[in-house]
Parts: structure tokens; sequence; C-alpha cells
């Protein structure tokens, strides 16, 4: 990927552990060894995890980094040969800190809290994240009551965290407050007893209207962080049922449910089959800008205006038995604006095809 200099570990990023605050402001360097025509702050993103991308913008606007020896911009796309600079900030402390973080609370009771979260934000700290996290945020909430999260997983800075969405996925999240609470949702999980339902706005025309994705998942053997769908031994199986709810000709809408939680499941399911997820650069998809949904008839200003810079993955609905009253429960989270935004503008500009597919369990109306 590139040719790195400084307190870079094993896999590429930046290790805050070799990051020594009496040697003065440290310094990491990346020369780029391919074309990866990747925006400078989402590749940053990638080398500095513990910032978030508002974090990486602002480094950016403060100059504190700079490509080939001059100043960029967050969007600036990198080529092979670039050499990025990075003056990097001070490492993020070893303690786990509460952060007073919003934090959408959907539902809280005595043995959980249910949340609907918003885009980039990392559900619990790991090495080099330590602040800016949910698990941050919701122990700021916490401590007014005097209660806390559930101590399973608390060794690993994961306290309360029965599963994880990634980074740029909005929608509804459990977390357990206690022990008790926390292995029974796990075991939920675990047996694959939960109710997972997923809005996902993917380019290119989805056919048939309806299908059952069973292909096998594992590490990308190339490229770090990415799983791809694999047939040796590594792969594990995944499966992926998706329906169509609305086609917008170059766009499709899909709600899709997972019967196995792999990482990046539906991600890596649906670009392997050409449907990549609009916006997921990682697996395919791209940046929607507002050239791609309007004509120039039907469009003012600047036609590069990004309208959804993240993947359009959403976890629409959540369903379980509780730990404690033993009762159904489900949750739904409504869209993010960006999302909603967007499938407004495609419903506006038309042809809209809406097949009636069985099984379908979402509403689109209620959640925009």
């Amino acid at each position: 990927m590139s040719d790195t200099e400084g307190p870079i570990g094993p896999g590429g990023a930046v290790d805050p552990a070799l990051i020594h605050s009496d040697d003065g402001p440290a310094h990491a360097t990346f020369t780029l060894s391919r074309d990866l025509k990747k925006r400078l702050d989402r590749y940053l993103g990638d080398r500095i995890p513990w910032l978030s991308r508002t974090s990486l913008q602002r480094l950016i606007h403060e100059r504190a980094v700079t490509v080939n020896g001059r100043d960029p911009k967050p969007a600036t796309r990198l080529r092979k040969g670039d050499v990025v600079d990075v003056v990097l900030p001070p490492p993020p402390s070893s303690e786990l800190p509460a952060e007073d973080i919003s934090i959408r609370i959907l539902h809280e009771d005595a043995d959980l809290l249910i949340i609907d979260k918003h885009d980039d934000i990392i559900v619990h700290p790991a090495r080099g994240n330590q602040r800016g996290t949910i698990i941050n945020g919701l122990a700021w909430h916490l401590r007014k009551s005097g209660e806390a999260l559930s101590d399973v997983g608390a060794a690993d800075a994961r306290p309360g965290v029965v599963h994880r969405l990634d980074r740029h996925t909005t929608g509804v999240m459990v977390v357990a407050k206690n022990e008790t609470a926390h292995w029974r949702l796990g075991r939920q999980f675990e047996q694959r007893r939960t109710r997972k339902r997923y809005l996902a706005l993917v380019h290119g025309r989805v056919e048939p209207a309806a299908d059952v994705i069973d292909l096998p998942i594992g590490k990308h053997p190339t490229l770090k962080h990415c799983n791809t769908v694999r047939w040796d031994d590594t792969g594990k199986q995944a499966v992926t049922l998706y329906r169509v709810l609305e086609c917008y000709g170059d766009f499709t809408l899909l709600e899709v449910e997972l019967r196995t939680g792999r990482t990046h499941q539906i991600r890596v399911h649906l670009s392997h089959l050409g449907w990549p997820i609009a916006g997921d650069d990682m697996y395919g998809g791209r940046h929607i800008e507002v050239r791609d949904v309007l004509p120039p008839d039907q469009s003012e200003g600047d036609r590069r205006r990004v309208l959804l810079g993240r993947q359009a993955l959403h976890a629409a609905l959540l369903g379980f038995v509780h730990p404690t009253s033993e009762q159904d429960t489900e949750f739904q989270a409504p869209l993010a604006d960006d999302l909603a935004s967007l499938i407004r503008l495609l419903r506006t500009r038309g042809p809209v095809e809406q097949p009636s597919v069985p099984g379908t369990v979402l509403r689109l109306d209620e959640l925009l």
C-alpha cells in the first residue's frame, strides 16, 4: 500500500504506543506505492484510527498535513507516488474516560440501553481509539444516575457491548447494563435468535426482487481491514437475505436480513454480486454527488456537491427477547438525514418501482 516512516505499527497504521511526548511533535510519512484515488481524510482515517473524520479534517485545515510538500484539502485525491506527511496529535490516554458525547437513546431500563447510532462514530475503544466512542458517551450518560455498563468485556474496553455496527453504518443497537442481561442477550445473538433488518441503497438494478446469498466470507488476502468471498478453508459461512423495496433505475433500495453476523457481511455479499452499497468506496461503491442523481435541467449550483459520503447502510430494526421480562421486544431507528434526503430525492426524480415482495417487514415511509 505505501512506504512509511515514523511511529508506524506492523499493520501500517500509526501506533500511539510508539509516540513519546518528550521527543517533541511526532511525524508520520506515507509514500503511496499505488494509485488509490482515495480522499485524503479517508486515507488518514485508516492510518490514524483514533481520530474521527472531523478531527482529521481539522488537522488538514490547520496545515498539519502536507501532500508532496503542499497544503491539501480533505477531499484531495491520492495517487501513486504521493508523499503524505502528518504532524501527529498527542496519543490517546490508556484510560477509558467518560465523555459528553451526544448519543440518541431510544429506550432505557434497568437492564439495557437501545441507541440510534449516528454516522462517523465507533462503538467501543480499541487500540488507538480511547476517546470519542459510543461507550465513552454512555459512560458519561450513566454517571449522572450512578449506573454503569456491564463488566463483561471491560477488560478489552468493551463494557456492555453485545454487538457492533461499522463506523459509518447508522441505526439501532443494544448495550447491556449488567452481566445477566449481557450474557442473555449475547446468547440470542450467538444462536441467531435476534431479528435484524437493514436498509441498503445499492448501485444498479437488483434482480431477482428477492434472494438468499449464501457465500463464505473471510479476510481479504491483500487488503487490510477488508473481507471478501472465500472458498478456501478460511471462509466462514455467511447467509444474507435481501428483498427489493424500491427501484430507482440506477439505484435500488433493499431490505436486508442477516442470518449470520460476519464482519462487513452485507457490504461484501452485495458487492460480490455486482451491487455495491452506494457511498461504500471500500467495497466498490462511490460517493453520491448531485450529478449522479439529477440531470442538468433538474439541478442548480455545484453538481459535484456530495449528497452521501459514506456507505448507505442503516440498521433499521432490532428484535429480541428482553433478558429480564422475557417479553418479545422490537425497536426501530429512523433513517439518518443524509440517507433519508437522498432517498426522497430519488423518489422525486422518479420513476419509482415498488415490487410487492413477500416477507418484507420495513415500512419505508415510517423510517423517512
